[in-house]
């Protein structure tokens, strides 16, 4: 009751402030709104602690609540404004996640790994634009579109269906502190996807001009896309040679770079209109694979300051989420999400007639690839770009079916480790902690979470 009544407390404060602040400038705004949402955040995440929940879900409900979607504690104005500190906190995140992928351990592996990325990727896109295809004339947004624009919509529902957020599975692994081939699996997997998802999006643009009627389809965003995707990996990749340098020259202060190197992130990825997320993630690989020594370092500092930049992260991005929308689209969300996690479950259960792919992977792997984040956000803000006469529409559609994912995801991953027996947190083990995805051949990355 303590916590409950600290979050109140802070809530009248807020809402004191928030009237007394109105004339500020947004910036001085946003800096309080940070701080507040800091506060409550950490609040929420030990309520969520306490109810079994992940500490990321109580951080992104309580961002959720606070936000101008529900209370309007912290005004739309203030979230925009606060989305660098986001994109950073993100880079920072995707750093920790590429630097537990090694060469090494995806060689070992590259067999289960290709064969659970198949199945993560092409069963959701198969099965929801077959479905979405089938049913799209009920629509809203392509009811009254010929067959080939319906088909040109249910593409891009497929493509969007095949993204998955490393962000949110590191956070995991990080907090329950996972350890064992399981977790590395489902890690490498949900990498795959964020990279091939925007590969898939160009594809299926330049497809699509095809299908899409005159007018209803800009291809350049097909090679806007292309080039955020290269751009973004070159762009971590650099970052991670400038990190490499520094941690030779200067065997201290890790931490302040770190800070800086993700700000820098943050900043390219504004003004070259690139993915903080693939930035960090490259940085993260390049480091784990061609400096191992001075990546160990980092990830050591990065383990010091995670909590910190989850709550930042899941805050705001609780924050932002535009679920409104649900009161008119629920019955297409919970379809198009229903066939998602569907797609997600068979995909892994044929993944899983290989031979090198665990049989706890086979069957509660699917829980662990439900969370969608940032790349699935950037491929809806460019599918609005790319169809100029219902891309507002798909867009909307879009962000409801990711705030679903983005917050029933860490619930299910939490889930998929309990079920794994990999939660070394006390808190974390159930009866179901004998489902050890142990044995050889999956993919696992060497070196600690």
């Amino acid at each position: 009751m303590g916590w409950v009544a600290s979050v109140f407390a802070l809530g009248l404060m807020m809402a004191l402030l928030h009237r007394v602040t109105a004339g500020s400038p947004v910036e001085a705004r946003a800096t309080l709104a940070l701080g507040f949402l800091l506060l409550v955040a950490l609040a929420g995440g030990d309520l969520a602690k306490r109810a079994r929940l992940p500490r990321v879900t109580g951080a992104l409900l309580i961002g959720f609540a606070a936000g101008p979607a529900w209370l309007g504690l912290i005004r739309r104005d203030e979230v925009d404004a606060l989305q660098f500190v986001a994109d950073a906190a993100v880079a920072l995140i995707a750093l920790a996640a590429g630097s537990e992928l090694t060469l090494a351990a995806l060689r070992t592996g590259r067999m289960a790994l290709a064969r659970l990325a198949t199945g993560a990727i092409a069963f959701p896109f198969i099965i929801v634009t077959l479905v979405a295809w089938s049913v799209s004339r009920g629509l809203p947004i392509a009811a009254h579109q010929p067959w080939h624009d319906r088909l040109t919509v249910a593409l891009v529902l497929g493509t969007l269906a095949a993204a998955a957020s490393p962000a949110i599975a590191i956070a995991l692994i990080d907090e329950l502190r996972a350890r064992g081939p399981f977790s590395r699996s489902l890690l490498a997997v949900t990498v795959a996807q964020d990279v091939a998802a925007p590969i898939l999006f160009t594809v299926v643009l330049v497809a699509s001009k095809a299908l899409a009627s005159a007018g209803a389809l800009r291809l350049t965003v097909a090679g806007v896309a292309a080039l955020e995707l290269a751009g973004s990996l070159a762009a971590g990749v650099a970052l991670g040679v400038l990190l490499v340098l520094y941690a030779r020259l200067v065997q201290r202060q890790e931490g302040l770079w770190l800070v800086a190197a993700a700000l820098l992130a943050a900043a390219a990825a504004r003004l070259l209109r690139l993915e903080p997320l693939l930035i960090g993630l490259a940085a993260g690989f390049y480091l784990a694979n061609f400096s191992p020594v001075e990546s160990g370092r980092l990830r050591h500092e990065l383990n010091r300051g995670a909590p910190i930049v989850y709550i930042i992260v899941f805050a705001l991005a609780g924050a932002g989420l535009q679920l409104g929308v649900l009161a008119q689209l629920w019955p297409w969300v919970l379809l198009l999400t229903g066939l998602r996690v569907v797609s997600l479950r068979y995909g892994l259960r044929w993944a899983g007639r290989h031979p090198d792919v665990t049989p706890a992977l086979a069957r509660t792997g699917w829980l662990g690839l439900i969370s969608q984040g940032g790349t699935a956000v950037a491929l809806a803000q460019l599918a609005r770009r790319a169809f100029p006469e219902w891309g507002v529409s798909l867009e909307t559609l879009l962000v409801a079916i990711i705030g679903v994912h983005e917050l029933a995801g860490p619930i299910c991953f939490r889930q998929a480790l309990v079920r794994a027996g990999e939660v070394l947190d006390r808190e974390g083990e159930g009866a179901h902690g004998g489902e050890a995805a142990l044995g050889g051949g999956t993919v696992v990355a060497s070196g600690r979470v």
